[in-house]
């Protein structure tokens, strides 16, 4: 038995040091974690008029609404995952399948949204950035949005081959 506050029992009593300091180092670490969200939400997201915009909607009940009329549509099953056979659940990410900034019109229609799980939405985001020239700092290539999820899903995981 363990006597508070203690978190080891007096014959193991010798980790006790070093289980305290592996919590002060996780919550000096989660503070860190927590300025860099926070420096991101207020600074790299509202960095021009568009993408506080962009950002803005994100924190509407109509895109809570939208995102959970998708989560339940696509049985949180990443879409993309599923065009190379693979099954990926609880996937809880929903993202446009024509980027916003690629199609500002389709932000809020639900054909434009799709789940995806974490690996796909990095594979993608990286996609998006050659063919549309999307995110900070690139320039737009004014390229014919493609919707097709299928077509989407075959292009990135060959440009991740080729990288």
């Amino acid at each position: 038995m363990v006597e508070l506050p203690d978190h080891y029992c007096s014959e193991h009593y010798e980790h006790e040091a070093e289980y305290l300091a592996s919590r002060e180092k996780w919550a000096r670490g989660n503070q860190r974690d927590k300025h860099k969200t926070h420096i991101y939400n207020t600074v790299t997201r509202n960095r021009s008029e568009a993408k506080q915009e962009q950002y803005n909607f994100y924190r509407t009940r109509q895109w809570a609404y939208l995102r959970q009329q998708v989560l339940d549509r696509d049985h949180y099953l990443c879409r993309y995952c599923q065009v190379i056979g693979k099954l990926t659940p609880n996937s809880k990410t929903v993202d446009h399948i024509v980027p916003v900034e690629a199609q500002p019109s389709s932000k809020a229609d639900i054909d434009n949204l799709a789940v995806i799980c974490r690996k796909c939405h990095h594979k993608k985001t990286e996609w998006e950035r050659q063919y549309y020239g999307t995110g900070d700092g690139n320039v737009r290539t004014n390229a014919k949005p493609v919707n097709d999820i299928t077509q989407i899903s075959m292009l990135m995981n060959s440009q991740c081959r080729e990288s």
